[in-house]
């Protein structure tokens, strides 16, 4: 497990008009270096954190400063930024950088599991030595499916007593009264991508008498204030739409002998504007903690059908044309919001 880096810098001259030209609307242009570099951006004015690993944090930097030094001849678009990190060279350095992770070889019922490309061999290795890790990067990277192989893998080998599943459910309200059925029966369709997992690995009888049994559970994060988890292996997917209090009520739940991954995708963030995400907070406040890992994905690490890439790429330069579009007709030319 590479260690984790955090680079802080200026961009000068400080201007405020520039700054927003960089960021582009919502941050929209830094989500997009995030995205490609697997690194998390914060910032106060024009002070920049980049947090991630050590190629892709100098990396980020690189590309942050030249975009700025572009911003003082033209108004920058998403397309203008994808071109910025295409002919910087960035990702053939981080590609260079990447470390060879000990292998980690996840053995379920259903056959051998293990890492496809470095990323996901750091994250297993991770996982397998620490109590505490996180996963953040962009749907298809196999987070949460490794995640999962590697709680079934710990429960049949006795490591732990039980397996939670937590997840905020409808909107990060977890407003579930309204819903029928019982508290299994309301989360059940906000837990369907760690079941199909499950499922996979364990077969859907098994999975069910265990359900049964309570040794698998199932829990909405606000119902997890005020427990303690001992001997256990717990998984809080989708973090990123957690707020600050509640990621910090879950990681404080973890008693002795127990695992927890945490995973997530900051580009997916379901949360109101003005409330911020747990788990960016998460990243920035506990990044120098001993015993907490942090594993960065990309889309370089995506691993499902390769038409998915595809799917996703057209859809991204039909979202950026539309707001390029948006931008020409409504606001004037040069300014940025």
């Amino acid at each position: 497990m590479s260690e984790l880096n955090e680079r802080d810098f200026a961009l000068d001259p400080e201007d405020n008009a520039r700054l927003a030209n960089l960021c582009g609307p919502f941050d929209e242009h830094l989500r997009q270096v995030e995205l490609r570099l697997g690194v998390e951006i914060n910032r106060r004015g024009n002070l920049f954190q980049v947090i991630g690993d050590a190629a892709p944090t100098r990396a980020a930097e690189k590309v942050l400063r030249s975009l700025y030094a572009a911003t003082e001849e033209e108004t920058l678009t998403g397309a203008r930024v994808n071109l910025h990190l295409a002919e910087s060279g960035i990702e053939a350095m981080v590609e260079e950088a990447a470390e060879a992770a000990q292998e980690v070889v996840i053995k379920v019922k259903r056959g051998v599991i293990k890492g496809r490309g470095p990323n996901q061999a750091r994250y297993l290795h991770a996982i397998t030595t620490h109590d505490i890790n996180f996963g953040v990067g962009p749907a298809g990277t196999g987070k949460t499916y490794l995640a999962v192989a590697s709680a079934v893998e710990a429960l049949e080998a006795n490591r732990v007593q039980r397996l939670l599943l937590v997840r905020p459910a409808v909107e990060a309200g977890e407003k579930l009264g309204f819903l029928p059925g019982d508290l299994s029966q309301k989360v059940d369709p906000y837990l369907r991508p760690l079941y199909d997992a499950l499922y996979e690995m364990l077969g859907f009888e098994k999975v069910a008498k265990l359900i049964e049994r309570n040794v698998i559970e199932i829990a909405p994060l606000a119902y997890m204030r005020g427990r303690t988890l001992n001997d256990s292996y717990v998984i809080l997917d989708e973090a990123q739409n957690t707020t600050v209090e509640q990621m910090k009520m879950f990681l404080t739940r973890i008693g002795f002998g127990s695992v927890a991954v945490i995973t997530g995708d900051v580009s997916q963030i379901d949360l109101p504007r003005h409330i911020r995400s747990g788990l960016r907070h998460a990243v920035e406040v506990l990044r120098d903690v001993s015993g907490i890992s942090f594993t960065f994905f990309t889309s370089r690490d995506v691993v499902r059908h390769p038409l998915v890439a595809k799917i996703v790429r057209a859809y991204e330069a039909f979202e950026q044309a539309g707001n390029e579009e948006q931008a020409a007709a409504g606001k004037p030319k040069g300014g940025a919001a």
